[in-house]
């Protein structure tokens, strides 16, 4: 029997999994060095590198259960939120998120991250879930606040990241402070 990942709805948005059809909306905001100046992977330079992106997800999608989203608002495709690393053993989950620019300052990341969390720990049973951010990205350190998380700390040069060694803030909630 094939997994398949559970939709997620909020007020405002719609998340599901990512389809080829969403290469296009992808390859939009993954092009922009904006929105990749502080992700990991590298700036999409055709709608190749988009489609490839897809392609692995949903081969991984077919293998096991992988908590990887497509945000939907207003009927469009416009980033992505998952969980880059669940450790069973210990409870713990790490979210990471991307969203086109267009769509940054409208609380939409914090909305999904909301739902995304809550499904974490209502469904995954989860005790932890963290996520981390570059030192210089505030935007990301206002979301995870904004979801409750409280910063832990700065790893010092915890990340190799586009050709150097990278502070990063860790946040976490846990959940006993996660509202029920």
């Amino acid at each position: 029997m094939e997994w398949s990942l559970p939709v997620l709805t909020t007020e405002r948005l719609k998340l599901r999994a990512v389809t080829l059809d969403d290469a296009e909306a992808m390859f939009t905001y993954g092009s922009n060095e904006n929105v990749t100046k502080y992700v990991l992977w590298n700036t999409h330079e055709t709608l190749e590198d988009s489609k490839e992106f897809i392609e692995m997800a949903l081969e991984t999608y077919k293998m096991h259960p992988f908590y990887h989203w497509g945000i939907e608002y207003e009927g469009k495709f416009i980033g992505t939120i998952d969980y880059v690393m669940i450790h069973q053993h210990n409870k713990v989950g790490e979210i990471g998120y991307v969203l086109a620019e267009e769509y940054w300052n409208k609380g939409i990341v914090t909305e999904a991250a909301k739902k995304v969390i809550d499904f974490g720990f209502k469904e995954l049973q989860l005790v932890r879930v963290q996520a981390r951010c570059v030192v210089e990205n505030t935007g990301s350190s206002r979301v995870m606040e904004k979801c409750g998380m409280i910063y832990e700390g700065t790893l010092r040069k915890a990340l190799y990241m586009k050709g150097s060694h990278r502070d990063v803030k860790m946040y976490a909630i846990t959940d006993e402070h996660w509202p029920s």
